[in-house]
């Protein structure tokens, strides 16, 4: 069963990631990919002003990236013991890669509690938070798109509990 992890920016898809893989899950997440391609954090931080301000330059960055990614998230699937693999892709549904997996599992947050992430966790302004977000689907329509949703505004031990219920779904659904 191939199953992917999806959401908006700041919206929890790591730590949901952290407790999946606590739960015996193994997880690839897409960005961890583009920073083995892109390995400079200083050159990473540099690109990402320029592309989202530019929406041309955003594409053709993209246009070069995202079939790397998609390959080496391919691979990745079809390996493994066994075990649930769950590819972690922000932006599968802009980029039209959701009929490669079987179960599409949405992480979703308000747009308030984003801004506030990305402002305060992640050095961003308020201004480059919002070109973020306008630069990505709406988590809400992300998660109509997705066959399942975990809303994550609460505590991290919340969001653990929904953590461990996906879980529990993925092993009733499994093919």
């Amino acid at each position: 069963m191939k199953v992917c992890l999806t959401g908006g920016i700041a919206c929890g898809k790591s730590l949901l990631s952290r407790y999946l893989r606590e739960l015996g899950a193994e997880t690839l997440d897409a960005d961890d990919v583009v920073h083995e391609l892109l390995p400079d954090p200083e050159k990473r931080r540099r690109i990402a002003a320029e592309v989202f301000a530019d929406p041309g330059k955003r594409r053709a960055l993209e246009a070069r990236l995202h079939p790397l990614v998609k390959e080496r998230i391919s691979r990745w699937m079809e390996g493994g013991d066994g075990r649930l693999r769950i590819a972690v892709v922000p932006l599968l549904f802009e980029v039209h890669w959701e009929r490669n997996f079987d179960i599409i599992c949405c992480v979703v947050s308000e747009r308030s509690m984003q801004i506030e992430r990305m402002t305060s966790t992640r050095g961003y302004t308020r201004e480059e938070a919002e070109s973020r977000l306008a630069a990505q689907m709406p988590v809400e329509e992300k998660a109509a798109r997705s066959h399942y949703a975990i809303r994550n505004d609460g505590t991290p031990g919340q969001l653990k509990e929904e953590a461990a219920k996906f879980i529990a779904w993925l092993k009733e659904h499994r093919k």
